[in-house]
């Protein structure tokens, strides 16, 4: 695959202003533009170097993974106090930062070593990594692969009587035995009424036949993404449930089909909003329709009722309405979509039927 990093790098010197440096503190910003995956990394873009500051425990590391994407300087006593060093007789007379996401106290360290101007911006970096590359598109497209193969693994395991825990515990093992790096954010199985919680915790609750269970799940392959929600019944499913779960899938493929680079998060949303509104129930769904996806599990940008901005053409978005009644259940699904020049193309399975386990 081709390395863009010098392109990534040279985009964020672009959108600073003339002669300015940026200290990225952000790690995924920090990886996206040197592949350092780290848990520690101080990173200062300028116009004549790019230079990385971590400590000894990624002193083989970090030259091996950011190559000539950037200066490795390793401090064995204080990052803070080499970037001070670094940056004491710099050529640029501004540094910004990333208010966003640096802390109080960080940034009033770098006011106290900066002789010049500090300029706090926010989402610099995070704006240029909403467009993918064919490289982070196709991991997205490997992470989701792999997620829809964990559950089908796990699906013909669940029983009425099991605990949600148990299941959730069941699909990260499979995940991880498939090669998921890691679990982008805590599985969500919830069973019955609890399904009518969009972002429910996975409890000790035991499913019961005739109930929904909708499980919200992710997968990491290359530092990248997926986020998949799939609603089952166990062993049964009356004509409610069903007719609930027939309004989300159509919804969801109308905005699968239908997004475009573009078009405003607003009117991306509305694609699938306006459908579930003119159908009575509106009110039951009450989150966005997506985020954006990729070495965050909720980036930029926004399919949103406030949203906007225009969805960019190379983002990779979920598509995931939902519709949750109180005391009853709820249904929820999701799919990555990839806004390529030619259209929306599916990075997930996009499964269709109502699945009905024999449990």
């Amino acid at each position: 695959m081709p390395d863009h990093r010098a392109q990534r790098q040279a985009s964020v010197l672009a959108a600073l202003p003339d002669g300015a440096a940026l200290l990225v503190t952000h790690l995924p910003n920090i990886r996206w533009l040197t592949g350092f995956t780290g848990s520690a990394a101080l990173l200062l873009v300028a116009a004549d170097r790019t230079t990385l500051v971590t400590d000894f425990r990624y002193a083989n590391q970090a030259p091996e993974e950011a190559r000539d994407a950037a200066d490795v300087v390793i401090d064995r006593a204080s990052v803070w106090e080499r970037l001070q060093r670094i940056i004491r007789d710099a050529a640029f007379e501004t540094l910004a930062i990333e208010s966003h996401v640096m802390s109080v106290r960080d940034a009033e360290r770098v006011s106290g070593m900066f002789r010049g101007k500090v300029l706090p911006l926010v989402d610099t970096v995070e704006t240029l990594r909403q467009v993918k590359d064919a490289g982070e598109v196709e991991a997205i497209r490997a992470a989701g692969l792999l997620a829809s193969q964990a559950l089908a693994a796990i699906l013909p395991t669940i029983r009425a009587g099991d605990r949600e825990l148990d299941i959730a515990a069941r699909l990260e093992s499979a995940l991880r035995l498939r090669g998921s790096e890691w679990h982008p954010f805590q599985t969500i199985v919830a069973s019955g009424p609890r399904a009518a919680l969009p972002h429910a915790r996975s409890s000790t609750r035991q499913v019961q036949r005739g109930e929904l269970l909708l499980i919200d799940y992710g997968a990491q392959v290359g530092g990248y993404c997926a986020d998949v929600t799939r609603t089952v019944a166990i062993g049964e499913a009356d004509e409610r449930q069903r007719a609930v779960y027939q309004l989300v899938r159509e919804a969801q493929q109308r905005a699968c089909q239908g997004l475009r680079g573009g078009m405003t998060g607003r009117e991306g949303d509305a694609l699938a909003r306006d459908l579930i509104s003119a159908r009575g129930y509106g009110d039951a769904f009450g989150h966005s329709l997506g985020h954006g996806l990729g070495l965050e599990v909720h980036e930029a940008p926004r399919l949103a009722a406030t949203a906007g901005a225009e969805l960019p053409v190379g983002a990779v978005v979920t598509v995931e309405p939902g519709i949750y009644l109180g005391g009853w259940g709820g249904v929820r699904l999701e799919d990555d979509v990839w806004l390529g020049p030619d259209g929306p193309a599916l990075l997930t399975d996009g499964q269709t039927d109502f699945t009905i386990l024999d449990a």
